[in-house]
């Protein structure tokens, strides 16, 4: 039987029509029956083929292993990243795509999700849209202290392509977690809201000013009356929510919105930048689809193909020693040549072979981009090696040789770096303790002296010997 509203639960809910006019609840009756029979049984065909892992991220120089498993369904070629994380999508079955997955139970989930992406879109261009029209009319629902950056400034004579380009959702993040194996969930901090599945922040690496659609199923059984009397700030412990709060106040109340299956909700313009929101846990185990309008422009194989292509430029031809010449000893063009060299190799690579076997879980479509970008990557190794050829040469002036090592010093020594921290990575107690199938591999990796290699994967002596040759004294 369903818990009538309480005066909080009452009073909570003008506050948030009041003072939160950009954030949207659908609730699940509002959505199509057969949507969320199908959403739900995606849902749970990923589970039982194990796509969805916690993730191990990096927060503040510390190895975090996530309380929620997750999953990047999304435009093909596309990456999220997320607390130094990047997760490479599974690929959707957009128009004109040829997708191979490794099981029909999970192309059929894909599918789904790309459905659900395309109700969901449409649902926030109607909320948008519903948002200015109260907006122009100038409504009292809509308060002054909202700030001056809300009002017809943003939608003055409303650009119909802003708003569609800005519900555009190109990715998905999936979230999975029972909160019953994971007693040691942190405590809300501010409101006495109970435990947090998810820590107060802002969604990272979205279009500016995008929105976000969030489909809500926890795996609820039939609905009982709690035997407990709640301190949680009104809210009934076993009910997951999501919170909100305005960003860095921690006076000014915040506001906890319960989730019940197949509940949807949408945080519309500026809310992600402005206020920040947690998740608070329930009892039951729970799903979210997090549809986001990503930050793409340096996250797109596309992308990083074109930057790899454009290092590679100054490839001339091999050498009679089986090295490679270059084209251009220009100090701007060796410096943009390994800066894409540690792109292509940490933000790529590593990020990629660190999450094991995770990324070829439902299908193989990375796999030939990644060697790819290897080989790429292994030509980008010849390059450093020439420049490090042409700076030890006799007879270079002092001048060019300095600038050259200028130029190359600064991108070592962050590899040199780099390649210590991702080792440390994978061999570190947490990464230890994973499934076999999620443990980190460090990759590209190889011992010293191996033939195959123009330069060691340890570069503490080049990284020396180029420091040493700008301190030697001019002629």
């Amino acid at each position: 039987m369903k818990r009538t509203p309480t005066p909080e639960e009452r009073e909570r809910e003008a506050k948030w029509q009041l003072k939160y006019p950009k954030l949207v609840l659908r609730e699940a009756g509002s959505v199509p029956e057969e949507l969320h029979r199908e959403v739900q049984a995606a849902f749970a065909t990923l589970h039982k083929h194990g796509c969805l892992a916690r993730d191990l991220v990096r927060v503040q120089g510390k190895d975090l292993l996530t309380p929620v498993a997750r999953l990047l369904v999304g435009n093909p070629g596309c990456t999220y990243k997320y607390l130094n994380t990047r997760l490479f999508t599974v690929p959707w079955p957009v128009r004109g795509s040829n997708i191979s997955y490794h099981e029909a139970e999970v192309a059929a989930a894909c599918q789904t999700l790309l459905s659900l992406n395309s109700y969901l879109q449409l649902e926030t261009v109607q909320a948008w849209e519903e948002l200015v029209a109260k907006e122009r009319a100038n409504i009292d629902e809509v308060p002054v202290c909202i700030g001056p950056d809300f009002g017809l400034g943003i939608f003055d004579g409303p650009d119909e392509a802003d708003i569609r380009s800005r519900s555009a959702y190109n990715v998905t993040l999936l979230n999975f977690m029972d909160p019953q194996k994971m007693p040691y969930l942190k405590e809300e901090p501010y409101f006495g809201m109970g435990k947090m599945a998810v820590s107060w922040h802002h969604d990272e690496n979205l279009v500016d000013r995008s929105a976000v659609a969030v489909y809500s199923h926890s795996c609820e059984g039939p609905e009982e009356d709690s035997e407990e009397d709640s301190p949680l700030e009104g809210r009934d412990p076993d009910t997951w929510h999501v919170g909100f709060k305005i960003s860095w106040d921690i006076e000014t109340p915040g506001l906890a919105i319960p989730l019940h299956q197949g509940d949807c909700y949408f945080m519309l313009d500026d809310l992600n930048a402005t206020h920040q929101h947690c998740v608070l846990a329930g009892l039951p185990p729970r799903f979210s689809s997090t549809h986001r309008v990503a930050e793409c422009s340096t996250g797109t194989l596309d992308y990083i193909l074109q930057r790899c292509q454009l290092a590679l430029q100054n490839v001339g031809d091999v050498t009679d020693s089986g090295g490679v010449s270059l084209k251009s000893l220009e100090p701007a063009v060796l410096k943009q040549g390994e800066e894409i060299h540690n792109e292509v190799e940490f933000e790529w690579l590593r990020q990629f072979w660190f999450q094991g076997s995770r990324p070829r879980k439902c299908t193989d479509w990375w796999c030939q981009p990644m060697a790819q970008l290897e080989e790429m990557w292994r030509k980008m190794e010849g390059v450093t090696n020439g420049v490090l050829h042409e700076v030890r040469r006799e007879g270079v002036p002092v001048g060019q040789r300095n600038a050259m090592v200028t130029a190359i010093l600064a991108s070592l020594t962050t590899r040199q770096t780099l390649r210590r921290e991702w080792h440390a990575r994978c061999q570190s107690r947490i990464a230890r303790t994973l499934p076999a199938d999620q443990k980190p591999e460090c990759r590209p990796y190889w011992e010293k002296e191996d033939p195959a290699m123009p330069l060691p994967f340890d570069l503490t002596d080049v990284v020396s010997e180029l420091r040493g040759l700008l301190l030697e004294p001019t002629p």
